[in-house]
């Protein structure tokens, strides 16, 4: 009879060390599937970097041609004024 209960004693430490098996590999694979998440989200980050470095290096450089004109019509105008002031100072 001991020997059945040692037995017992001994099936049900098993059971229980499978258990806590089971429940490891399943929190292995959970962790897994976030690994795998975690590293598509970053990927798409990465894309997303890149489609913003694309599109920021266009607009810096549209900028710089909008500055480029701007000074073009500017010193236009300059000129201009000052032909209008020298049509202006002859005819007074």
């Amino acid at each position: 009879m001991i020997e059945q209960s040692a037995i017992d004693s001994a099936v049900k430490r098993l059971a229980q060390a499978l258990d806590a098996l089971d429940a490891a590999v399943e929190r292995r694979r959970e962790a897994d599937r976030g690994g795998a998440d975690l590293a598509a989200q970053v990927q798409a980050l990465g894309l997303d970097r890149n489609q913003l470095a694309s599109t920021l290096d266009a607009e810096t450089a549209r900028a710089r041609r909008l500055e480029a004109t701007n000074r073009e019509i500017a010193e236009r105008l300059d000129l201009a004024i000052a032909s209008i002031q020298s049509v202006l100072d002859t005819n007074e």
